[in-house]
């Protein structure tokens, strides 16, 4: 992924570099004085209900999904700052909101229920059975 793209979540789906706020600062904890004076650390900030990359439905269905990430301005946050390098933390950051937006996008298929097959029936019936007389025998007596 380069810097100066867009950013491709799925087919249908392209998220423009102008809707991302992208910010750095300090990164916290230990680290000397690389840490005190470099800001490594970035924030990804992407409003979800401004977007123009997503229809209504799929911004109702990424409201649903992800309410838990979403403020209440309605922007989606992420944080990273995992290296030293700014520019891969700018990757990784851009990586986590396209892994975020695709789990929010996400249909899962409608279970159709259905019954298990004569064969399968069968088959358990006759495993219980050679079960059960392993534990009848072991109940079993010899008076010799």
């Amino acid at each position: 992924m380069k810097a100066d793209q867009d950013l491709f979540v799925q087919s249908g789906v392209q998220i423009p570099l102008s809707e991302l706020m992208i910010k750095a600062c300090r990164a916290s904890g230990a680290g000397g004085q690389h840490v005190n004076k470099t800001s490594t650390k970035v924030q990804i900030t992407w409003s979800v209900l401004q977007s123009s990359a997503l229809d209504d439905e799929q911004k109702q269905r990424i409201s649903e999904r992800l309410s838990h990430r979403i403020n209440k301005a309605g922007c989606i946050t992420c944080s990273v700052d995992e290296t030293r390098s700014q520019s891969k933390n700018i990757e990784l950051a851009k990586e986590r909101l396209i892994e975020l937006i695709k789990k929010g996008l996400f249909i899962p298929k409608v279970r159709k229920a259905t019954k298990p097959s004569k064969g399968s029936k069968e088959r358990r019936l006759k495993a219980k059975k050679q079960r059960g007389q392993i534990k009848a025998q072991r109940k079993q007596k010899h008076w010799d």
